[in-house]
Order: structure tokens, then C-alpha cells, then sequence
């Protein structure tokens, strides 16, 4: 995967940078929902906006934190029923080096 994307705006206001790091770390840490949940989630929105790179970071980032295959496929058929099969098109192409 090339350079992390936030590396050129970390240079740019190293503060701010940081402060967008904080929060995300807050919102996809462990909590009343799980860490590979919050993942999940995050996968599915980048899915739906076309964002193959984000679908493939956050679908390893799942794995690592505990999800399955099974658990990968069966949330994008809800961002399908939700948004359409075009996420589906984003999903396959970021997955084809992630799951076997």
C-alpha cells in the first residue's frame, strides 16, 4: 500500500494531524462495540464510497482485530441491501489480495 494518506497533511499542520489521529483512535476503540465491529462498519462506508485502498486497509485491520471471512462477507451484504451493488464492485477489487 503506498504512503498513509495523512502523512502529507501531518507535515502540512502536525497539530491538527494529531488531533484527527486522536479521534480516531477514540471512535474504533474497544467499547460498548467492538473494535472489529467499529472496523466492519468502517469498511462497509468506504465500500459504498468507492474507496477500494480504505476497504482494504480496514478489512486487514478487521482480520487483525479478530473478524472472520465469513464475518467480512456477511457485512457487506448489508451495505449492499443498503447501497447497491456498486459497493460490492469496491468491496471485491480492495479483497482480492486480503482473503484467499
Amino acid at each position: 500500500m503506498p504512503e498513509q494518506p495523512m502523512t502529507v497533511y501531518a507535515n502540512l499542520d502536525p497539530e491538527f494531524a494529531g488531533l484527527v489521529h486522536d479521534a480516531g483512535e477514540l471512535a474504533l476503540a474497544d467499547g460498548a462495540l467492538s473494535r472489529k465491529t467499529k472496523l466492519l462498519i468502517a469498511m462497509l462506508f468506504d465500500a459504498e464510497h468507492g474507496a477500494t485502498e480504505g476497504v482494504q486497509a480496514l478489512a486487514r485491520q478487521a482480520l487483525q482485530a479478530g473478524a472472520t471471512k465469513q464475518e467480512i462477507v456477511e457485512a457487506l451484504r448489508v451495505a449492499e441491501h443498503l447501497c447497491g451493488v456498486g459497493c460490492l464492485f469496491t468491496a471485491a477489487k480492495a479483497l482480492e489480495g486480503v482473503l484467499p
